[in-house]
């Protein structure tokens, strides 16, 4: 897969982010949004987002960035989430929105930037 398609996943990634923290900041907090049916629905769909584009990223920047790990547990949380909807364990996820969400950010925004710097030192080459 060529840079430029990965630095769209990396972006994608934080796309969803910024959106799973606007909506846990107009909900006043994660407790409320994941009890509001509405907020627990974009939130659910905002992981599985996240885990379905993290499977299309190439290993090589997976392993570059340390986040190996991350790729593993946002798969297994988009399958958990999507194949058992109705018995998500809402600690579970409140969880990976307070602990694991923050980190996962500044390590796809790393890799964010190191893509669209070589891609833009590409474009210059050319």
């Amino acid at each position: 897969m060529s840079k430029r398609s990965q630095e769209a996943k990396a972006a994608f990634i934080l796309e969803q982010i910024d959106r799973i923290e606007k909506i846990i900041e107009r909900h006043d907090g994660i407790v409320k949004a994941l009890e509001d049916f509405e907020g627990e629905m974009a939130i659910f769909m905002g992981i599985s987002q996240i885990g379905e584009s993290f499977s299309k990223l190439d290993e090589i920047y997976i392993e570059r960035f340390g986040l190996i790990e991350e790729r593993k547990g946002s798969y297994y949380t988009r399958n958990y989430i999507v194949h058992d909807y109705e018995n998500v364990d809402r600690l579970i996820i409140e969880d990976i929105l307070r602990t694991h969400l923050p980190k996962l950010k500044e390590k796809i925004k790393d890799l964010y930037e190191y893509l669209s710097m070589e891609n833009e030192h590409r474009r210059k080459s050319k």
